[in-house]
């Protein structure tokens, strides 16, 4: 049992370098999430098929928002957002997959749990690019959502290899990353090095990364 490495798209790389990076990455990583919310449905199911043929598992394989392209792939995962279907009506339309929630307070995390998700997505918990100006909410905030839900917790923003043992600390189940994995000048190497700065933190089996839930899914 180990900590979840999650990777999500940067939303402005090409099929081609987004291909070539996760050729790369992963065999390193626990789940590679497609968020690309300018790409049309025909977009993103063509995005799934090749980066699967590049090699990538459909269990390695997160959706962001559209149930249609998740399903149409084989995706092993559908991660909503805060404009997505509730979790609950993914949950009939797609009994079989891991259904992830993007949470931003213990209110929604508890939501989400309500509602039947499978894990939860929080931050941003340092300080990010991809939020300028824009303060972490910090490791007492993640805290808190571990522990106010039995959900599995994923956490997102500012993450680093320096930082993440100590993010790993709070009883999360993983952590996610963008830019760090996906825009590195060397994407495999970097995914190395967070791997290896997550090796020897305890994992707390309350909150382990629900890999069971992904039999059957090829």
């Amino acid at each position: 049992m180990a900590h979840a490495l999650h990777v999500i798209s940067s939303g402005t790389q090409s099929l081609s370098d987004v291909r070539r990076v996760v050729a790369r990455i992963h065999p390193y990583i626990t789940m590679f999430h497609l968020r690309e919310k300018q790409r049309t449905a025909r977009e993103l199911w063509e995005w799934t098929q090749d980066l699967v043929a590049t090699g990538l598992p459909c269990t390695k394989l997160a959706v962001n928002d559209r149930v249609d392209v998740a399903l149409a792939s084989g995706a092993a995962a559908i991660q909503a957002a805060y404009h997505s279907l509730p979790a609950d009506i993914i949950r009939r339309l797609a009994p079989h997959r891991l259904i992830g929630v993007s949470v931003h307070s213990v209110t929604e995390a508890k939501a989400a749990e309500a509602s039947g998700a499978d894990y939860v997505l929080f931050g941003h918990v340092f300080a990010s690019t991809s939020k300028p100006g824009q303060a972490g909410r910090g490791l007492a905030a993640l805290q808190e959502i571990v522990e106010s839900v039995n959900l599995p917790v994923i956490a997102l923003g500012g993450i680093t290899p320096d930082n993440a043992p100590d993010t790993l600390a709070t009883g999360c189940a993983g952590i996610a990353v963008l830019s760090a994995i996906m825009l590195a000048r060397d994407p495999m190497l970097s995914a190395q090095q967070f791997q290896q700065a997550m090796q020897n933190v305890r994992v707390s089996p309350r909150c382990a990364w629900p890999m069971a839930k992904m039999e059957g899914v090829k």
